[in-house]
């Protein structure tokens, strides 16, 4: 029997909304089918996955029960504290004296403007990201067109608005016949160096480079970082590539699904760490297809019994083909080629920032600093109520300055936010309730109208029957994102609970 199963390849980090067919047998590898247009990359195309998310949720709203909870987490290392070129001074430590003469150390040279050195690390990062796509093409034999090179050039010069209309340019030449042989193969280098030029226009420079650093000093060495927004990837992404030290391996989870994105990681990391293969790729699609048909034919069996077709999932049976989309099935399919790259690395050591929950890998997870390490293997890690207590303080912490502070850039309160939420979602899995909620009470203090948050918290808050509560939420998100359609809705639905 063949499939056809639809996925985008979109590398950015949010997951996507658009798709490819794809058709796999038991016998064949899987070949694209009817290529369709690719997904929304231009800059502002943010917010459709967590808009599913947000029907999701309102569905469990009405069928999901209390349950009981409680508190645990570990505190992460302090912001800017390690790699940050602004928060670093040199100094002359007398080592290669003769013993016995000194001499007054040098003051530190001055401090650079945290701009400065944002502006030249995106540089050097397009020059590196340049490097790579030359080796790539060299390697798979693919002619470069002139408009790559002008993009990674208008990167390099720091000059924005040609960065963004020559990548916009690409972006459409991608969904036309004129698309050259092989460049697919060279695009997720290229969405990187666009992503990390971005995030630096989003985010004011010193708190892009502390946000970036509470990651990467959370990390022990040698781990491996899945990031799964785009401030969770690509800011870790461009300080661990320019650090002049060892750099991280930092990935997506959220692009596992795509080949030319796991041809680049082979590309890049195959000396390193045991890189899915195009076999464990097709075997995952293949594992999730199989479920995906089963869980539907039961729901078409047995109509009373409850659904087994997720919210979000779109699975349809065509002439002897399962079809399916949407961006709960392509994470769907990230989760399970996730779980099969930590089982072909049995002795690294990973962490995440969540993009869509995870449910999967929580088993061994824990607090790491802002993130989440998964299959922490000491004891002395589990996640306790009092390690959540340690992470709900710094949370706290990180949350007075972030509000404290007094610039107009969303950003940097969305992407913390986002980090919370990663914690919370594991507070939760694992009954500690208590955390949970002061963690979702954290998040829609810095969103108010983030809607992944407000629905955590509304279903948390439901699951207790505290409706007066959950309203008075939605009503605050109301006032927070008046053009957001889904909270009225939801409101309605809470009106009528009692």
């Amino acid at each position: 029997m063949s499939f056809i199963f639809s996925v985008d390849t979109l590398y950015k980090s949010r997951p996507p909304g658009v798709f490819l067919l794809h058709e796999c047998n038991a016998l064949n590898p899987m070949k694209p089918v009817n290529p369709q247009p690719h997904g929304d990359s231009r800059p502002g195309a943010r917010l459709p996955w967590i808009m599913a998310i947000g029907c999701l949720l309102v569905v469990f709203i009405l069928i999901l029960r209390p349950r009981p909870r409680e508190p645990d987490a570990a505190p992460p290392a302090a912001a800017g504290s390690g790699n940050s070129d602004a928060s670093m001074t040199a100094t002359h430590s007398g080592r290669g004296l003769h013993p016995g003469r000194t001499r007054p150390e040098s003051p530190p040279p001055p401090a650079r403007p945290a701009e400065e050195i944002v502006a030249e690390k995106i540089s050097q990062f397009a020059r590196s990201r340049e490097e790579i796509v030359t080796a790539m093409a060299k390697h798979f034999n693919v002619a470069v067109p002139e408009d790559v090179n002008r993009f990674f050039a208008a990167v390099q010069a720091g000059n924005w608005p040609e960065t963004t209309n020559l990548f916009t340019l690409l972006q459409k030449l991608r969904a036309t016949e004129n698309w050259p042989p092989g460049l697919e193969k060279l695009m997720p280098a290229i969405v990187e160096t666009y992503g990390v030029a971005e995030q630096a226009q989003l985010w004011p420079a010193q708190k892009l480079l502390d946000y970036g650093n509470a990651v990467l000093d959370s990390l022990r060495p040698g781990m491996v970082y899945l990031g799964g927004n785009d401030a969770g990837q690509f800011i870790p992404t461009l300080l661990t590539d320019t650090s002049g030290s060892a750099p991280h391996i930092v990935l997506t989870q959220n692009a596992l699904a795509d080949s030319s994105y796991l041809e680049y990681l082979r590309f890049r990391y195959g000396d390193k760490l045991n890189a899915l293969s195009a076999d464990d790729s097709q075997n995952g699609f293949k594992t999730y297809i199989a479920d995906a048909q089963k869980r539907l034919q039961h729901d078409l069996d047995f109509p009373n019994e409850p659904k087994q077709v997720r919210p979000g999932e779109d699975i349809r049976v065509t002439e002897g083909r399962v079809q399916v989309s949407g961006q709960v099935a392509v994470m769907a399919i990230n989760e399970q080629l996730l779980q099969t790259l930590l089982q072909k690395n049995p002795d690294a050591t990973f962490a995440l920032t969540e993009s869509f929950p995870l449910k999967s890998l929580y088993a061994g997870a824990t607090t790491l600093g802002p993130i989440t390490e998964l299959r922490a293997g000491d004891p002395a890690d589990a996640l306790t109520p009092e390690r959540a207590a340690q992470s709900l303080d710094y949370w706290r912490s990180t949350t007075q300055t972030l509000l404290a502070g007094t610039e107009a850039a969303s950003a940097p309160r969305d992407a913390y936010a986002k980090l919370i939420l990663g914690q919370a979602s594991l507070f939760e899995d694992r009954k500690l309730t208590a955390a949970a909620e002061q963690a979702y009470q954290l998040v829609t203090s810095l969103s108010p109208g983030n809607p992944e948050g407000v629905f955590s918290y509304v279903k948390l808050l439901t699951d207790q029957q505290r409706y007066d509560e959950a309203r008075q939420l939605v009503q605050t998100a109301i006032a927070a994102a008046p053009n957001n359609q889904l909270f009225p809705e939801v409101l309605i639905q809470l009106n009528k609970m009692k």
